[in-house]
């Protein structure tokens, strides 16, 4: 789906590669299982997943994991200026980084467990989430977290909604047909390390 050039697009902080590296690779030697990858996610990766995004109709964006914010600041970059972007991450380093980095009015940055989204959406007063974005590596985690965050996924996206995943694993191919109706699969190749994205229907 390609960008409606008609929607505003509002200026972010340019922000220091190095500072954003830094800060992923100290986190990635503290907590490995919690990132999967020592560097945060290509532009390409970025690019090829959002291009999924009917950005002229999502009014409530989520995002597992936002790290040091790689999709976050092309999700504001590019979405309406009517909607909210709910983004849950569980590393305080990283909520702090996106708070003090990302001023965006239409951005809500939770410290919390993607497991708990709907009682998160329930919280804010949001309905269905239009789309859910995600890199978290859910094949590191158990067998029941990683159940409870897709089944949990799959109830707050909207009929015509979408979860866009990407990992690093196909492992968790078998556990998507399980929750969700539909499940396109894909493969992206520049990206360190290459990634496989699944966008699934509720």
């Amino acid at each position: 789906m390609e960008f409606n050039k008609h929607t505003t697009r509002r200026p972010l902080p340019s922000l220091s590669q190095n500072k954003q590296f830094f800060l992923f690779a100290k986190n990635f030697i503290k907590h490995p299982r919690m990132l999967g990858s020592i560097i945060p996610s290509s532009p390409f990766l970025v690019r090829r997943m959002l291009s999924h995004i009917d950005w002229q109709r999502a009014r409530v964006l989520v995002e597992y994991g936002p790290g040091v914010g790689t999709f976050t600041r092309e999700i504001l970059r590019q979405m309406h200026p009517e909607a909210v972007l709910l983004v849950l991450e569980t590393n305080e380093d990283f909520v702090a980084f996106l708070e003090q980095t990302c001023p965006d009015p239409r951005l809500q940055v939770i410290h919390g467990s993607a497991e708990d989204i709907q009682e998160i959406l329930a919280e804010k007063g949001l309905g269905a989430a239009d789309y859910v974005i995600a890199g978290i590596p859910l094949s590191t985690l158990p067998a029941t977290t990683k159940d409870d965050i897709l089944r949990s996924t799959q109830q707050v996206i909207a009929p015509s909604g979408a979860f866009l995943l990407y990992q690093f694993s196909p492992s968790i191919l078998p556990h998507l047909h399980k929750t969700f109706s539909s499940v396109q699969r894909n493969f992206i190749p520049l990206n360190f390390l290459p990634a496989h994205f699944y966008r699934c229907s509720p």
